[in-house]
């Protein structure tokens, strides 16, 4: 695939890490860094997404294993699952891969492994609130959610609104390019409000070994 090619260019350097408040992150169970990749690096990603075809993406789901379904009324966006055949998806992998470690040795969160997809939001979609995971039921143990986005203005709307335990807005979060956010997958209700313009994003999820006789549990 030719864009794959024409788009892999991410070193190591072009994440920073050394931004990630980690004293934010075990206090409070989130984190917002603003500028996490070089704008270059950022810019080439999304070319790469706005450039799929139609045929690259699925629509999204909800649900895992046999629980997983379509709704429309709940998740509007097309995904796509990346994956290390393809060397633009296979860099962004592995940095995320790199993220992991940083914070398994900083945390000790004993973070697995990383599964993840791009998100494309056409104008006017949302996904409802909603979990990551559930307590004793998912192996699902830490969010992230990368922005590709240039020139977002806050009137173009598609926020990220993130939910204490009481229902309070705790952070409304515009998708502008650079912008990373973790978050513990279990503890926060979220959302993903509409928008004016086209929105892209990288979402992801560490997770922890659930591997019974050696076969993983299933990523999706």
């Amino acid at each position: 695939m030719q864009t794959a090619e024409l788009y892999s260019d991410l070193p190591v350097q072009a994440f920073q890490t050394q931004a990630i408040d980690m004293d934010q992150l075990v206090e409070h169970g989130y984190v917002i860094v603003p500028n996490f990749l070089a704008s270059a690096q950022c810019s080439n990603l999304f070319d790469y997404a706005r450039e799929l075809p139609a045929g690259g993406w699925q629509q999204a789901g909800i649900g895992r294993a046999d629980q997983y379904t379509t709704n429309t009324a709940v998740r509007q966006d097309r995904i796509r699952w990346l994956s290390a055949a393809l060397a633009v998806e296979r860099d962004y992998l592995q940095m995320m891969e790199h993220l992991r470690e940083l914070i398994n040795r900083e945390l000790f969160m004993g973070l697995f492994d990383y599964e993840c997809h791009l998100a494309h939001y056409p104008p006017g979609t949302f996904y409802r609130k909603h979990l990551d995971a559930f307590k004793g039921r998912s192996n699902r143990i830490l969010t992230s959610v990368f922005y590709l986005n240039p020139d977002w203005q806050a009137a173009h709307g598609g926020e990220l609104v993130m939910y204490g335990d009481k229902g309070e807005v705790l952070e409304t979060v515009l998708p502008e390019a650079g912008k990373l956010v973790l978050f513990l997958s279990d503890k926060f209700v979220h959302e993903v409000l509409p928008g004016q313009r086209d929105r892209y994003s990288i979402t992801g999820w560490y997770r922890l070994n659930a591997s019974i006789g050696g076969v993983i549990d299933p990523t999706r």
